[in-house]
């Protein structure tokens, strides 16, 4: 029996899966580690942590196995994230992260001074905060000596594959979030290069998502417990490779990912941009191209709720008070804009907010608003791609959020279609896995995999009466961010 390991770079922790060739997990492990926030609206990590993390994790998913039993890994990740490595290819600072905040400034000088048009003809999107290309700016401006130093630019789960296989390398669906990329001829941009004071030789190298990048270094496999034969594919961001995991690939998929971030992700065999800038048009990894919506704070949301707001961690007993006669009549509303906003609203500004709460609001009611809040923050994006004529009939829905029945139940409602969930919901580890079995050459193409492997386990039906209701909640909850948009800045 030959094995494949998947890995899933994430925020808080890493997901390790060894998957066998049927496609069956035979053994997973999650290692956690610090984020750190050294000043408002900052998020950083080192990134040895995360070297450190699948080291403890695949030596644990190995016991037991044969140690040439393993054919190849692949790796989804966090993207966005800033690692910038010296000649040595030592890391200069902390790694900047997707949701850090810190780049209004850059941000704000890329879409306004550069201009918007010119980005979307550069790189097919505009700039946001969390983009990787903002974060150069920063540095250049503000850490100038450490912006000098920089020899390579690297994304989290590439620096993984880096120290594995020693090879600077990316795939084009990470690449596509860091706005340095032309996505739609897959190349890097000389003219994003130029306005960021960076050279191509400072970039890594670009490849599919599948393809094989290297084989393990012979002490990095002693360390792990692995072949040296292993090989190693470009992987993809955490998204595309969510989306590999759940099947949603070729033309008309599409997945909801309800994590620390939240997602709308719409897979094409075509190249395709939203003329507003609303949603990301990136590389996916099965070849083709997608339209993302990204939310900053989606389950993170609940667990701010509940671990640092509540003090309950018991996530199941709470929602059980939220009876069915409670859905769609809650008077309560939550904006979900914890760490600002990306899609559709692109507001680094904006802040989370209740509305509505009187003398009779219980804390379930609280509760409800948020799980709500996120699902009406999702559906913006989904208004989007239907008004750019995409029809969306039903969705994959996949993440730590998506296995409560409640919220799931809301978001099939507040959105109006069937959500599916599939047998196995891994999530980027599981589409690292798959992408590990293609550069393997076990299936000729993403698509032939998923076809093989990905199966529906369930599916939530939305209910007429109940779509009903929260068509008239979320015509209220989307005017909420409007009235309070020009309070936000200035309480940053």
């Amino acid at each position: 029996m030959n094995y494949y390991i998947g890995i899933d770079l994430g925020t808080s922790a890493v997901k390790i899966l060894l998957v066998d060739e049927a496609g069956r997990v035979v053994n997973e492990a999650t290692k956690g580690y610090p984020l750190r926030f050294p000043h408002p609206g900052w998020s950083e990590q080192d990134p040895a942590e995360w070297v450190r993390g699948v080291s403890e994790g695949v030596r644990e998913v190995l016991r037991g196995v044969p140690q040439g039993a393993v054919r190849a890994l692949g790796v989804g990740g966090q993207m966005h994230g800033l690692v910038a490595l010296d000649m040595d290819d030592s890391v200069i600072r902390p790694a900047i992260l997707w949701n850090d905040g810190r780049t209004a400034k850059e941000t704000e000088y890329l879409n306004e001074v550069v201009g918007r048009d010119k980005l979307s003809r550069y790189t097919a999107n505009i700039a946001f905060a969390g983009f990787t290309a903002p974060k150069l700016l920063w540095m250049r401006a503000n850490e100038p000596e450490k912006f000098r130093k920089i020899a390579k630019i690297m994304l989290p789960k590439d620096y993984l594959v880096y120290k594995m296989t020693g090879v600077h390398s990316t795939d084009y669906s990470d690449a596509s979030g860091t706005l340095l990329l032309d996505v739609e001829h897959k190349r890097w941009s000389k003219e994003m290069l130029e306005i960021c004071g960076v050279t191509e030789s400072q970039l890594p190298t670009l490849h599919e998502s599948w393809e094989c990048v290297g084989t393990l270094k012979p002490e990095i496999a002693r360390e792990l417990g692995l072949s040296e034969t292993v090989k190693v594919c470009a992987g993809a961001g955490d998204n595309a490779a969510a989306a590999v995991g759940t099947g949603t690939v070729g033309a008309g998929g599409c997945n909801i990912s309800l994590g620390t971030s939240g997602t709308v992700f719409i897979s094409s065999d075509k190249f395709g941009v939203d003329p507003h800038n609303a949603l990301h048009a990136f590389a996916h990894a099965d070849g083709g191209w997608h339209l993302m919506g990204c939310m900053l704070s989606a389950a993170s949301c609940n667990k701010w709720w509940m671990d640092e707001v509540s003090g309950d961690t018991d996530y199941a007993a709470e929602q059980a008070k939220i009876g069915p006669d409670k859905l769609g009549r809650n008077h309560v509303y939550f904006l979900p804009y914890l760490m600002g906003e990306r899609s559709p609203i692109n507001d680094v500004n904006a802040r989370g907010t209740f509305t509505g709460l009187t003398m009779d609001t219980t804390h379930a009611d609280m509760t409800q608003a948020v799980l709500e809040g996120v699902a009406f923050a999702i559906r913006d994006s989904f208004e989007v791609a239907r008004s750019l004529g995409i029809s969306i009939p039903r969705s994959n829905i996949c993440g730590g959020g998506a296995k409560s029945p409640l919220w799931r139940k809301i978001l099939a409602n507040v959105l109006g279609i069937p959500l599916d969930m599939v047998a196995t919901e891994q999530g980027p580890g599981y589409g690292g896995a798959i992408l590990a079995m293609v550069a393997d050459g076990k299936f000729g193409s993403v698509q032939e995999a998923c076809d093989k492997l990905v199966t529906v386990a369930s599916t939530t039906e939305p209910e007429p009466e109940l779509t009903r209701l929260y068509e008239e909640r979320y015509s209220q909850f989307k005017e909420i961010y409007p009235a309070m948009k020009s309070l936000f800045p200035k309480l940053a």
